[in-house]
């Protein structure tokens, strides 16, 4: 019987009620003949098929089609076996996971449909209304109560008018006598002479409160009497109408028992629907005795009047449809939809009330604690228990299930306290995680970056911590109605195996954490002591190989972990690999380009050729290496454009940072000038540049002047260069061009211009022939 309330349950789609799985009938002994053995309802409905006339023809008109088919029927051929794309063995874990989901899905949908077909039994419904309305005895039945019933009510509702009429002054009377409000009577306090503090003068909050809720029950107290008294007189005039209604069918009109049982069935609805009216307003209402506002009282009311109508007016059609002749079966039916319509007007009353009753359930802002986050976290979701609750109740109505009340009350009380235990660990261990992960400063000064792996771990961990105690607390909720859950996870089921595989996927994802992080911490330190001992260099090239080291180690742990993973699941990994071969080797034959950056590039860092922050020349273009990958280099040109250039294109690098860069010093001067005075000047510059601190660490020597490197009719090149560091080439040789041109016009040494002289010879006039003298023509 349990499985028969979980498929009433899920039905609902709620799978708290669908735990009632403890009552299940047994099933029939199997018998040692081939015999089909009958059930009560099987029998039973057979025997309502024989004696219809009707479904006894259709009955033999199916079985004499079955007997006249021509020949045996040959079977279907069988589908070709379809192969799965993912290679999963037939032991594995997904294949047996897939099975059991798919064999449970089964039972699940077999279970439902199940319990719709004993639900629901609308077929027999409409069989009653087809032959109420063919049959003329029914026809005239039903023109008979017509009348008797307008007749009957008719006088007893004209009764209860004049009733109504005749209380209403006694009615307000008492409304108007009802107490309204319980005033607080005056609190003498002592007071200290004078007073110390607020405190001296401020009633404890107890204290407040217990005079209040006893100022309430006193209020009850006081009104009760006018509200039982009010209750009376509106329940006189239903009490009239239905003397008068028995008195009526007490004479001739009650005749037949069929008319009078009808029309008993209609006035005891109207009766009941008008008392239970009475006694809600009597309860909640502006005169009743627990007041509360109007728009309260009016929501109240309409709720009461719109589930008691539908109620109460559901039942009372069922009954006179069962008098008049309808199957006992769709009886059943229509009781279970009507009283399926009041169970969610109850949901529909549950949403409109749930912030309501949320916000008085919800602790104080001022409250901290487990029991405040407690009161926070079933206010949350308080409407989905009140759903689940209410469907439940309905569902073992509906069903009919021995012990159902008592089972749904131990199973609600179990998955509640099991609920509250889960949600308690969870935020006992959040707490010890956290604690956890504090780390000392001790260790953090040791460790710098140790605190910000940690903290990209920790909501992960979490995550997973939280969801192995929900887990957990599933299973107890399952255990608690009623599922053998345990068995699962003996050796050898489902259960234990997917453990298995999760413990074991889970490990391997644990040391390949661990693995990178270790890796990439050792990584760090290493480039922060080489920095700090001053191995500038060493320390550049580790961190241009840093980001290919980690790319090939991710690759490496991903690969792994992922073999893994569909190892456990079950997934051959033989064929992955042989294809994972296969698309490598065609990879390395179609790509030769990117095969060649990657060698070029490993064994241009291999070689240490350039490292980040290097300022080199590569095909053409100048700039800083910003990043150097397993396949490109990216430069930052000084106008801020940024180049890729694969290593495919490198031919040649000229890479200006490798300890020294030398200044050159190049000075053109006029054919006249002194080239020793100019020379002992561009020394003295460079002596001077020497003793200032700003060029002190980037000149390595002093000026090496090599002297006359070209003399021609007008000027002298004087040719050196100053042996700089790496950083100081492009400064020093700027700055010793500034001070050299000052320098020069201080000194009044010209410096060559780029102008030529040209001499030439001009014929003089015939009168002064004899005086024939060169000119000279600049050009």
């Amino acid at each position: 019987m349990s499985h028969k309330l979980a498929s009433a349950f899920i039905a609902a789609l709620f799978l708290a009620i669908s735990s009632l799985s403890g009552v299940r009938a047994e099933p029939p002994r199997p018998t040692t003949n081939n015999a089909a053995v009958l059930s009560a309802d099987e029998a039973r409905r057979a025997l309502d098929t024989l004696q219809d006339d009707k479904k006894r023809v259709q009955m033999i008109d199916t079985l004499r089609a079955i007997a006249n088919a021509s020949g045996p029927q040959q079977p279907a051929p069988p589908a070709p076996e379809q192969k799965s794309p993912i290679p999963l063995s037939a032991d594995g874990l997904g294949a047996q996971l897939l099975l059991t989901v798919s064999e449970e899905i089964g039972d699940i949908s077999s279970q439902i449909a199940s319990v719709a077909r004993t639900i629901t039994h609308f077929p027999a419904f409409y069989y009653w209304i087809v032959r109420t309305a063919n049959d003329p005895a029914a026809y005239n039945l039903l023109i008979e109560i017509a009348w008797k019933l307008a007749l009957v009510v008719g006088c007893a509702l004209a009764a209860e008018w004049v009733l109504f009429r005749l209380i209403r002054r006694p009615v307000a009377f008492l409304e108007g006598r009802v107490p309204q409000t319980a005033h607080l009577p005056a609190q003498v306090l002592p007071i200290a002479d004078p007073p110390s503090s607020v405190a001296d003068v401020t009633p404890a909050p107890e204290l407040s409160k217990r005079r209040h809720s006893l100022a309430r029950v006193w209020q009850v107290m006081l009104r009760l009497p006018y509200v039982l008294g009010r209750l009376v007189l509106e329940l006189l005039p239903v009490l009239l109408f239905v003397g008068v209604a028995t008195a009526l069918l007490g004479t001739e009109i009650g005749q037949p028992t069929t008319v009078r049982l009808v029309i008993l069935a209609v006035v005891n609805a109207y009766a009941f629907s008008r008392g239970l009216i009475c006694v809600v307003r009597a309860l909640a209402g502006p005169f009743g005795l627990f007041p509360v506002r109007a728009e309260t009282a009016a929501y109240v009311e309409i709720w009461a009047r719109r589930i008691v109508g539908v109620g109460v007016t559901g039942i009372a059609f069922a009954n006179v449809a069962l008098l008049l002749g309808l199957h006992r079966a769709g009886y059943a039916a229509l009781l279970r939809m009507v009283m399926l319509v009041v169970h969610l007007f109850v949901v529909v009353i549950i949403l409109q009330c749930r912030r309501q009753v949320a916000e008085a359930i919800r602790a104080p802002a001022e409250r901290q604690g487990i029991a405040a986050r407690l009161r926070d976290r079933i206010a949350g979701g308080w409407h989905y228990l009140a759903i689940a609750l209410d469907l439940a109740l309905w569902a073992v109505w509906a069903l009919n299930i021995r012990n159902g009340y008592s089972l749904l009350l131990q199973y609600f009380v179990g998955t509640i306290a099991v609920a509250l235990i889960t949600r308690v660990a969870i935020m006992v261990t959040l707490g010890l995680i956290d604690r956890g992960f504090r780390i000392k400063p001790e260790i953090l000064q040791r460790f710098p970056g140790l605190e910000i792996r940690a903290n990209r771990y920790l909501p992960l961990l979490r995550k997973t911590v939280s969801g192995v105690i929900a887990f957990i607390g599933f299973v107890a909720v399952l255990e608690v109605w009623g599922v053998d859950a345990i068995v699962w996870f003996y050796g050898g089921q489902i259960g234990s195996r997917l453990i298995s595989a999760v413990v074991t996927i889970g490990l391997a994802v644990f040391i390949a954490a661990a693995i990178w992080e270790a890796s990439n911490a050792l990584l760090d330190r290493q480039i922060n002591t080489l920095s700090r001992d001053g191995h500038y260099a060493r320390a550049a090239r580790l961190r241009t190989f840093q980001p290919m080291l980690r790319t090939a180690l991710l690759c490496l742990i991903a690969t792994i972990v992922g073999l893994t993973a569909l190892s456990e699941i079950g997934v051959n990994v033989a064929p992955l690999l042989a294809g994972a071969g296969i698309v490598g080797i065609a990879i390395g034959f179609g790509s030769q380009k990117l095969v060649q950056d990657l060698i070029t590039g490993l064994f241009l860092l291999l070689e240490n050729t350039v490292q980040v922050g290097d300022n080199v020349s590569v095909s053409g273009l100048s700039g800083v290496v910003e990043n150097v990958s397993i396949r490109t280099i990216r430069l930052r040109a000084g106008d801020g454009a940024v180049h890729i250039v694969p290593f495919s294109a490198v031919t040649t690098i000229t890479n200006a940072s490798r300890g020294a860069g030398n200044a050159s010093v190049s000075v053109n001067v006029a054919y006249k000038e002194d080239t020793d005075r100019a020379g002992q000047i561009l020394k003295d510059i460079v002596e001077e540049m020497r003793r200032e601190p700003d060029f002190r660490a980037l000149i390595r020597g002093d000026l090496d002047l090599w002297g006359i490197d070209k003399v021609d009719g007008a000027m002298v090149s004087i040719v050196g260069q100053i042996r700089c560091t790496e950083a100081g080439r492009w400064p020093v040789q700027r700055e010793f061009n500034r001070r050299m041109k000052l320098r020069f016009q201080q000194h009044g040494i010209n410096v060559a211009s780029a102008t030529q002289t040209i001499l030439m010879h001009i014929a003089p006039p015939a009168d002064g022939a004899a005086n024939l003298t060169p000119r000279r023509a600049a050009g």
